[in-house]
């Protein structure tokens, strides 16, 4: 799944330890990929691109960077992920805590030792379930900060089977072929189960399957389990079974529930031995919707009850996604345009890979793509063949630059809102709607159709020869 198409040979050669690999084992696998195709060459390290301005007068993008250089090129790739920007929040104080402060998103290199350390850890997240576990293996005492329990599916993460990985290997590039018309990128069963014509034994049977396999296979394999209020019911019902049989205190377990949004509608959590932890008896849990945090100060926190002295803060508070990293650069196109300002009220894109206003701006699982919601390599993959045989087209038609047309952008966002609406995602305040960020619009930002059909309209509509798109510099045509 977490792992490049186009270098079969790789396939064979390299062997992932585990299902779901350890930090410093993708950065071995990326620079393996570096190594390979001699993309160093390529890369500028360490540089900050701090704006881009569109010059309509030499149809040119101008970049600045940090470091005082400017470079020009006729196009701009945005690839900047969809969760690379942390979030910090609000909490009055928090620059005056006097102990170590760290976000999950910015962990350091060379690791943290946290034996016998008194350690705050503030939300309840994904880094957050995947971190818990190990910082309570050596904390002194763990405070855990929690405003909304998120569901959570085991990772069932293990050493992988050599007998199932020589399988894999042998029919890797048809597997590879499949994923790529799935709705979810992977080749995980899709679709296959309707949960409303089971009864409740046989469905605790399919559930139990699927919890016992975990990740994908606890959401894709459902028809109507994201668009029925009571096939989700019942999912949530059985997860939250789970939790009461994992966690011994009864009431520590109802916090762990999730309620306030139904199963699957924030990006699920994958855990090993996360509920657990909280049986520890240095472990505890505060909740902050009866005791909210007041403020940090400099010896920890301080909540509307009670005040907790800290040496550690941990701050698992999530990222601005799918626009931030975006956003922070000055991004200006034509006619003073700046994409932050336009996307004030919500963004807009066509596709997810291009802008009305920003000609030959591409961006790489942009907001109105799936990116998120699917395996992300088969998303990204996906886009930058798109976007190489878009900047080829415009070479064989001698054309000078492409960008989304006004009317075609607003149909392309209507029909991404019409297809979140007719699920349940729309149903919870989650990052895929900006909801984790003061001030930030509202609006369902992925593309929740899946990687199939979105694969075959972005198909289609280079096949017709981009209609949607404003082309211009043809022969004959404006330059």
């Amino acid at each position: 799944g977490y792992s490049v198409s186009f270098l079969p040979e790789l396939d064979q050669e390299w062997s992932w330890p585990e299902r779901y690999s350890e930090q410093p084992v993708i950065p071995r696998y990326i620079n393996r990929i570096a190594d390979e195709l001699d993309l160093r060459r390529d890369i500028r390290f360490n540089t900050r691109v701090e704006s881009a301005r569109f010059d309509g007068s030499e149809n040119l993008w101008q970049v600045d960077t940090d470091n005082g250089e400017r470079l020009q090129a006729r196009f701009v790739i945005m690839a900047t992920g969809c969760l690379s920007v942390p979030n910090w929040p609000d909490i009055k104080g928090r620059e005056d805590f006097a102990g170590d402060t760290l976000h999950t998103a910015l962990w350091p290199h060379e690791g943290y030792d946290f034996t016998g350390k008194k350690v705050a850890v503030i939300g309840t997240g994904s880094t957050a379930i995947q971190s818990i576990p190990h910082i309570a293996g050596q904390a002194g005492k763990l405070t855990v900060f929690q405003r909304t329990a998120n569901h959570c599916v085991p990772a069932q993460n293990g050493p992988l089977d050599p007998v199932v990985e020589r399988e894999r290997k042998a029919h890797y590039p048809e597997m590879r072929e499949r994923a790529r018309y799935t709705r979810s990128g992977d080749v995980v069963p899709q679709g296959e189960i309707t949960i409303m014509d089971l009864d409740d034994e046989a469905l605790e049977v399919v559930l139990q399957d699927c919890w016992d396999q975990g990740g994908f296979y606890t959401q894709y394999p459902f028809a109507d389990q994201m668009t029925d209020p009571q096939a989700n019911a019942r999912v949530t019902a059985f997860s939250h079974q789970h939790i009461r049989s994992r966690v011994k205190d009864p009431a520590t377990a109802e916090l762990l529930c999730a309620r306030d949004h139904p199963f699957g509608t924030k990006r699920l959590c994958a855990d090993t031995g996360y509920f657990e932890t909280y049986n520890l008896d240095h472990v505890h849990l505060v909740d902050l919707n009866t005791t909210p945090i007041e403020a940090v100060e400099a010896r920890g926190i301080r909540t509307s009850d009670a005040m907790f002295d800290v040496d550690v803060i941990i701050y698992a508070t999530g990222f601005d996604a799918m626009t931030g990293a975006l956003t922070r650069i000055e991004i200006t196109g034509r006619d003073g345009l700046v994409l932050r300002d336009k996307w004030d009220h919500g963004t807009r894109s066509l596709l997810g890979v291009s802008v009305a206003g920003f000609p030959n701006l591409f961006t790489v699982t942009g907001p109105g793509s799936p990116s998120v919601m699917i395996n992300v390599v088969a998303a990204i993959e996906q886009h930058v063949e798109w976007i190489d045989a878009c900047i080829g087209w415009l070479g064989e038609q001698g054309a000078a630059s492409i960008e989304a047309s006004p009317d075609a952008e607003n149909a392309w966002v209507e029909h991404v809102n019409a297809t979140a609406d007719a699920t349940l995602f729309p149903k919870a305040n989650s990052w895929y709607m900006g909801a984790n960020i003061p001030g930030k619009a509202r609006v369902f930002m992925p593309y929740v159709g899946g990687l199939g059909p979105y694969r075959h309209h972005c198909d289609k509509v280079a096949a017709d020869g981009y209609p949607g798109f404003v082309v211009t510099g043809k022969q004959g045509g404006p330059a």
